[in-house]
């Protein structure tokens, strides 16, 4: 099983920027050898949203809300997402999540394994 922890999270003003960072650990044992890598988002009363997802190939997707804004990485087991320019819209939880096989147009239900979170909070 694939574990995933996030951090970077914090307050930050509008205009502001944040690096989140996911480490994880890959299943020694799965039959898998691509990953769909992802970060999502959500905040209370509404569904995660896919912010940004990076094939095993390493095509990139991102939602429409944070292009141009935000960057998503990779480097040896760890995931990034740099944000920029950050709006009171961008305030959520934003998870890391990771799945056998391709991004699947970043439908939250497809994605197998999921971190705890870290909060983001942007103020006007």
């Amino acid at each position: 099983q694939v574990q995933l922890a996030e951090s970077g999270g914090g307050s930050v003003q509008a205009g502001g920027s944040l690096r989140l960072s996911c480490a994880y650990t890959d299943n020694p044992g799965s039959r898998y050898t691509n990953y769909c890598l992802a970060w999502f988002r959500q905040v209370p009363g509404k569904d995660y949203e896919g912010v940004s997802a990076l094939e095993g190939d390493g095509r990139i997707t991102y939602a429409d809300s944070v292009k141009g804004r935000f960057t998503i990485s990779k480097g040896q087991n760890s995931l990034y997402l740099q944000m920029n320019n950050l709006k009171p819209e961008d305030t959520a939880m934003y998870y890391c999540a990771s799945t056998p096989g391709w991004c699947r147009d970043m439908e939250a239900a497809e994605f197998l394994y999921w971190g705890q979170g870290t909060q983001v909070t942007v103020s006007s």
